[in-house]
């Protein structure tokens, strides 16, 4: 098993058909204790049981530094140790440029940008102590490309934000041997996707993707695996592309 007897903690996991709680299946069936971080503690601590007895649901908004840190003290708690974190929370609003209030700002990029700094400042200085971690953040295709099929410009902007926290958090942790790594999905079938496509909507997008289909979450819980296991032991710093070539120039 890729991840036995690692301790993995997944942001924004509580959604059966979503990408976090698509990761966590994963990561647990290859050996790993998975904590699930979600908004409502109900929803978390299902998640978690659905997985296991030997995982732990934990509720905290990711861009409240209180909130974070009460979280990790219960996973150090738990388990003593952190050795993979998933950057995964984050919400879309799919608001046009001149529609963006501050609110609609604050909003998207406190759980993007600002939950990906919090969390990963908190798990930080426990992968420093055992010289060796891995943070995968969760960015987007339409960081890449300016925009995707749900997402504002801010959702590009946080999710761009994403891209260039985590390269500057992988140069700066390499040598600690902790490797710091973004995913960008394009579009995905979760629960944010659910009832929103029309089926012309659908044959169109799939019309621009050279796999010819859209991504499942699978998909990125596999990429995750990747980048969260010892496979990819020699990268830090990349942007896997998990969109079936709809990024391709």
């Amino acid at each position: 098993m890729l991840l036995k007897d690692k301790v993995a903690i997944i942001t924004g996991a509580a959604s059966p058909r979503g990408l976090g709680f698509a990761t966590a299946k994963v990561f647990a069936g290859q050996g790993a204790k998975v904590v699930l971080i979600d908004l409502d503690d109900g929803a978390s601590k299902k998640a978690a049981a659905m997985l296991g007895e030997q995982h732990l649901g934990v509720a905290a908004n990711v861009a409240d530094e209180r909130q974070v840190s009460a979280a990790m003290e219960q996973v150090l708690a738990k388990y003593g140790r952190v050795d993979i974190l998933v950057n995964n929370a984050g919400i879309t609003q799919p608001i046009k440029l001149m529609e963006i209030k501050r609110e609609n700002y604050d909003a998207v990029l406190d759980v993007s940008l600002r939950g990906t700094l919090l969390m990963s400042q908190s798990v930080i200085p426990t992968m420093r102590a055992q010289k060796s971690g891995s943070i995968i953040c969760i960015s987007s295709v339409s960081a890449q490309r300016g925009g995707g099929i749900f997402g504002g410009p801010h959702y590009s902007a946080a999710k761009a934000g994403v891209l260039g926290l985590a390269k500057a958090m992988a140069r700066e942790l390499g040598p600690d041997n902790v490797r710091v790594n973004c995913i960008t999905p394009g579009l995905i079938q979760t629960d944010i996707t659910a009832g929103k496509l029309s089926d012309d909507m659908k044959a169109g997008i799939v019309a621009g993707i050279p796999l010819n289909r859209l991504g499942e979450a699978s998909d990125i819980a596999n990429a995750a695996l990747f980048l969260g296991s010892d496979l990819s032991a020699y990268s830090t710093g990349i942007t896997l592309d998990v969109n079936g070539g709809m990024l391709i120039h």
